[in-house]
């Protein structure tokens, strides 16, 4: 049974009200039976939560918790370190029971540990940045940050449940109308050579630039006092052998108001437009970058966004989603208790075996007529 969130598909529909069909008179439908379900509370499994572990993947998972609670039991497991008031993987573990529980793992390159420790038990995996050299089997669904990130799960795990839960923006990042005394903002990490020892010194010499290199307790706050952002994480990702998975700070800035000039690589290619939300960053030439920006902080048009650009990341639909989500998950997983898994998996030997039939068939085909 399909749930929707938000709008459903009839009211999403372009086409005439003539083209959707009555609904049926609720005497001619059938009486459905389902087994009850089983509402499981979710452990999202975590190496730790102090500075040590502070990132963008550790805030993604502390503000999916927080949604989490809105609507079901869900708390923290550590499992590199014991901390104050939070529970250990290894004391939750000695607990046998624990089919009344789902553990939603994220932490890339921990995962593959973490699938081997809890391969009897009911465990999701929450994916952000694309990359890792692990695969997963077809018990363990997938809830994305991204169409992007969805699209590659899509292809390397086609057997899995896979689902796309967006990151929040919170609503404290919106724009509040404040006078802009910074001309350009740059978050130090994650950006290219070229922004920091080219672009940058280039622009230092016509306008005002503020490079952050460290935490901003009021982010909002700063992105409200600049006129552009610039972000360009393409290299860094290289480096990393890895893929962006979303990017939230491009468009935390949007929604303050920032024009942003960003790098379009992974999933920040879900929301960004060059030429109609953004401008591309590092385009052809150092001058032409500088160029670019000097225009936007001297033009006097300010930033225009669709009303809805924001909808499917903000607080409310992110939980109707998320409830919608966990619905599912806990009916497969009450499935999963009685039907193993039987549909074959695309290892490299099948697509060999794949790949050889279809040389035979056109073989077949041509000389064999």
């Amino acid at each position: 049974m399909l749930k929707w969130a938000g709008k459903s598909r009839y009211e999403e529909n372009e086409g005439d009200e003539d083209d959707i069909a009555p609904p049926f008179p609720h005497s001619l439908l059938p009486t459905l039976h389902f087994p009850k379900k089983i509402m499981r509370k979710i452990y999202f499994l975590l190496p730790g939560t102090d500075s040590k572990f502070a990132c963008g993947g550790l805030w993604a998972e502390l503000k999916a918790l927080s949604l989490a609670q809105n609507f079901c039991s869900a708390d923290v497991v550590t499992y590199r370190q014991r901390e104050k008031d939070k529970l250990f993987i290894d004391d939750l573990l000695k607990d046998k029971n624990l089919n009344d529980v789902i553990f939603v793992i994220s932490w890339g390159f921990d995962i593959a540990q973490l699938v081997a420790k809890l391969k009897q038990y009911n465990v999701v995996y929450h994916a952000h940045s694309p990359g890792y050299p692990f695969r997963l089997p077809a018990s363990i669904p997938i809830m994305t940050v991204s169409r992007y990130t969805m699209g590659y799960w899509g292809e390397k795990s086609p057997n899995s449940l896979i689902y796309y839960l967006p990151n929040q923006i919170s609503d404290e990042f919106q724009n509040l109308g404040l006078e802009r005394d910074i001309d350009v903002l740059v978050q130090a990490r994650k950006s290219s050579e070229y922004l920091i020892k080219e672009l940058i010194p280039a622009l230092q010499k016509r306008c005002k630039v503020l490079v952050v290199d460290s935490y901003i307790e009021d982010l909002p706050g700063l992105f409200n006092r600049a006129k552009v952002y610039l972000y360009d994480s393409a290299e860094y990702w290289a480096q990393q052998r890895l893929s962006e998975g979303f990017g939230l700070q491009p468009m935390e800035a949007l929604a303050c108001g920032c024009q942003v000039f960003s790098s379009v690589n992974g999933g920040l290619a879900d929301y960004l437009d060059p030429g109609f939300n953004c401008y591309k960053i590092a385009g052809y030439s150092q001058e032409y970058d500088v160029q670019r920006i000097l225009k936007v902080i001297d033009s006097s048009v300010a930033l225009s966004l669709p009303e809805d650009f924001l909808f499917e990341h903000r607080t409310e639909n992110i939980i109707k989603r998320f409830q919608v989500i966990l619905d599912e998950l806990n009916e497969f997983f009450d499935h999963k208790i009685q039907q193993p898994s039987n549909i074959k998996s695309l290892t490299k030997i099948r697509m060999a075996k794949l790949l050889a039939q279809k040389i035979y068939g056109k073989l077949k085909k041509k000389y064999f007529k």
